[in-house]
Order: structure tokens, then C-alpha cells, then sequence
């Protein structure tokens, strides 16, 4: 006796037609163009003064990171990829950042500023300076209820990222006192040295007018002899 034919299931996926095709094209592209926008948006609102922040890294990134972090961000918010009118600010903003941070002075200078912010949050939450992210205290640092009895229910990123923010910001007016301070000084000594310019002209003219005066009366005496 034969086996009673079964119908064919019908679990194979259709074809997509041309117009499936067209308009998953579409909404992929736009997709794409509102997350460009996104992260034009989120470059410039980050802190100004914290290239890590700007980059969207943390402060142990290795230089070989940051460069690729660096291209892959100025590709996909690039002017000509990104219709958004202050994608050139954006860009400017990010080739910034990554100059900073491939500057060894200036990451130097900013990760002192980052780990002063930091051992001295950890201090005011008395916790020890050399704590890192991964222990136990930092990690569940918003459920302890110590810090809860006190308030403190932050978490630690959000928490150090405010002190950083905090100690850079206090380091920027520092800097510009000190160059308006400098500026000062340097304007001082010109106004001095036009002075002292001045002075030795006065001098010069001086000297010349005693000279023909003294000229004049010469020959007064003669005359008069």
C-alpha cells in the first residue's frame, strides 16, 4: 500500500521582490544618516576639555585605540557623509581631541588632572586613593548603604565624571589667569621699554638744543667782540 502523499510544506522563505529590496535600502539609509546625526549631537555636547570624552574613550586607551577610534568617528560623521549643518564643528571638535590626546605632553598633563579628580573622589567617600574600577567597592558603590544613608546613590562613572569634569575646568581657569597674568607682565615691560625709548629721545633732543644754543651764543660773542 502506498504512503498517503503529504502537501509540501510551505517553510521556505519567499523572494524578495525589487521593491522589499528598495525599501529596506531606505530605511537602512536613513538609519544610518539619523545615527550619523545622533553622533554629531553627542560630539557636541561632550565636555570640551576631556578628549576622552570627546572620543567617547576612557583614559586608558592606548594610542593605537585612539587612532582608531579617531578614524572610525571622523569617517562616519565625516561633512560629506552627514547632512547635519554643524557636522563641520563636530569634525573640527573631534580632530581636536585626538591631536590632544596624540600629544604626550598634554595626555600626560590631563591624566595627572583625571587621576587627581579621582583620588580625590575616593577620598571623600572614604574609600582608599588606589581603588580601581573593578573592585567590589567602586562597583557596587551606589547599592552600599553607607553611601545610600548619605545620600550618595550615583554611580561611580557618573559621580567621577562630574569630579573630572570639576578638576579640568578649575585647571582651564588657572591656565588663562596665568596667561592674562602673563600678558599683563608683557605689557607692563613694553610700556616700560617705550618709556625708556622715550626717555633717551627726550635726552637726545635735549642734548642737540643745548648744543645749538650753545652754538647761538658763540657767535653772539663773536659778533658782539
Amino acid at each position: 500500500m502506498s504512503e498517503t502523499s503529504k502537501p509540501k510544506s510551505d517553510s521556505q522563505p519567499k523572494s524578495k521582490t525589487s521593491g522589499d529590496l528598495e525599501l529596506e535600502q531606505l530605511l537602512s539609509r536613513e538609519a544610518s544618516a539619523f545615527q550619523r546625526e545622533v553622533e554629531v549631537e553627542r560630539i557636541l555636547k561632550a565636555f570640551k576639555l576631556n578628549p576622552y570624552d570627546i572620543l567617547n574613550l576612557d583614559e586608558t586607551a592606548k594610542p593605537e585605540d585612539i587612532k582608531r577610534k579617531y578614524r572610525q568617528l571622523s569617517l562616519f560623521i565625516h561633512p560629506d557623509k552627514t547632512p547635519h549643518p554643524r557636522a563641520p564643528d563636530a569634525f573640527d571638535i573631534l580632530k581636536k581631541a585626538e591631536a590632544e590626546l596624540s600629544d604626550t605632553n598634554k595626555r600626560t598633563e590631563l591624566d595627572a588632572a583625571i587621576a587627581s579628580a579621582r583620588s580625590t573622589l575616593l577620598r571623600a567617600l572614604s574609600l582608599p586613593p588606589n581603588l580601581t574600577d573593578d573592585d567590589p567597592r567602586i562597583k557596587n558603590l551606589a547599592e552600599d548603604p553607607k553611601m545610600k544613608a548619605q545620600g550618595l546613590t550615583t554611580p561611580w562613572r557618573i559621580m567621577l565624571k562630574e569630579k573630572i569634569k570639576e578638576v579640568l575646568i578649575e585647571e582651564e581657569v588657572r591656565r588663562r589667569k596665568a596667561i592674562k597674568m602673563n600678558l599683563a607682565n608683557e605689557g607692563l615691560e613694553a610700556r616700560k621699554k617705550e618709556e625708556e625709548v622715550a626717555t633717551r629721545k627726550r635726552k637726545v633732543e635735549e642734548d642737540k638744543a643745548w648744543e645749538v644754543e650753545r652754538d647761538s651764543r658763540g657767535q653772539l660773542a663773536v659778533i658782539q667782540q
